[in-house]
């Protein structure tokens, strides 16, 4: 597998970065990845398919997509109307300050995309408008780089977000997200997945825990995801491991283990393959930068 890491021109004190308008095209759009910055993605009109850890959505306008970090994803336009959409990559940095409301947490619609495993809010179109027209300040901002433009893009970019969480607060926590996209046994499968990281994921052996022959299985889960089985269990592991080794005191080999990594160095050349560094210098650079 060869990795797909993200790059990102926007560090320091100012982790942001923003496509705005994006017409997206098969051809340009990034295979299945992840990375550490939180993303936001707003579609405008056209056609296409998110996919987003374990789940499938139909894209259409007004949708915005949470994505949290470490989350595997990809955007499939349709080759025929496909979508324009606006992403926004940011670091905790930027809105991480000195708190003025303890009721208030910047990050709810990502924690709470995580707890319902739900990634997709359709926007009222109150809130579409205030979206489209915060976007498009961000975008105006960014480009004249008037002085303090920055603080400026941050500070749009802040109010937005909590226009997005306070409706978050409410729509993330209603019902629970079906995909309609697929066979059910491949929505199952991807779930089983994500809870079962530690047994044995072989083409194989999830083929018969979805009652599917192992041919069908591979085309079926290529055709959705976009990956084979091999390197989407690799990602998702590594993912996982990335989590525990900041949230977590056990060793490197423990977490390896319990991650479903058969070999401590599988789990390094996994890791370093995927990550560009290796475990121990992605914990230390993560620390050394306040997580």
């Amino acid at each position: 597998m060869k990795p797909v890491r993200k790059s990102f021109s926007s560090e320091g004190l100012f982790p942001f970065d923003f496509v705005y308008k994006d017409t997206k095209s098969p051809e340009r759009e990034l295979p299945d990845h992840l990375h550490e910055r939180m993303e936001l993605v707003y579609v405008y009109r056209g056609k296409g398919t998110m996919f987003i850890d374990q789940k499938l959505y139909d894209m259409k306008d007004g949708d915005l997509f949470i994505i949290p970090s470490h989350s595997i994803h990809r955007a499939m336009p349709d080759p025929i109307d496909p979508v324009t959409s606006t992403a926004v990559f940011f670091g905790p940095g930027l809105v991480t300050f000195g708190k003025l409301d303890d009721t208030y947490n910047a990050f709810r619609c990502f924690e709470l995309a995580n707890k319902r495993k739900h990634y997709r809010m359709e926007l009222p179109d109150e809130l579409k408008i205030k979206t489209e027209s915060a976007l498009e300040e961000i975008q105006t901002e960014l480009e004249q780089q008037k002085t303090g433009y920055r603080q400026a893009a941050a500070l749009l970019f802040q109010q937005w977000l909590l226009q997005i969480n306070r409706e978050a607060k409410a729509t993330l926590t209603v019902g629970l997200d079906h995909s309609s996209i697929g066979p059910q046994w491949m929505q199952d499968i991807l779930y089983y997945i994500s809870a079962h990281l530690e047994n044995d994921l072989s083409l194989s052996a999830l083929a018969r825990q979805a009652s599917v022959t192992g041919s069908h299985f591979s085309r079926v889960f290529k055709q959705l995801t976009g990956l084979n089985v091999t390197d989407y269990v690799n990602l998702k592991r590594v993912a996982l491991t990335k989590e525990l080794l900041l949230a977590s005191d056990d060793n490197v080999g423990t977490i390896a283990e319990r991650c479903g990594f058969d070999s401590l160095p599988h789990f390094h050349r996994i890791f370093k393959r995927v990550t560009g560094e290796t475990p121990a210098a992605y914990k230390r650079r993560i620390n050394e930068n306040g997580g």
